[in-house]
């Protein structure tokens, strides 16, 4: 199943996200997955990351054969962004692992990158 992004519709304060969904062998059917603009600002998701959340969306609703509409709720962002603010930390502890060289010595003789035959 692939999925293919056709662009938005804005309905006053909430986008309707487009999508066609193609399948081998089956005729291209045609979704809709609303969102609530407040919904972005509210979680603080960027609403440029909205075309694939709804898509996420869409793919797991139709795994679910869910039919009908689909709406990106407020429990779909606040999923999203509490596993973008764990995956965030886990980077920084990552990073703060400890020093990624040994420091060099503060006698430069004992170097082993110093060359006294030069």
């Amino acid at each position: 199943m692939e999925l293919r992004y056709l662009g938005f519709d804005q309905l006053q304060n909430a986008r309707a996200y487009r999508f066609d969904v193609i399948a081998k062998g089956e005729a291209t059917r045609h979704f809709v997955v609303t969102v609530d603009l407040e919904l972005f600002r509210t979680h603080h998701v960027g609403i440029q990351e909205g075309p694939s959340l709804c898509g996420h969306k869409l793919l797991v609703d139709l795994e679910a054969s869910s039919e009908g509409t689909h709406e990106l709720t407020t429990e779909d962002l606040r999923l999203y962004a509490e596993a973008r603010a764990a995956a965030e930390a886990r980077r920084l502890d990552a990073r703060k692992g400890g020093p990624r060289r040994p420091k060099a010595p503060a006698d430069l003789s004992q170097s082993p990158w110093r060359n006294s035959a030069v």
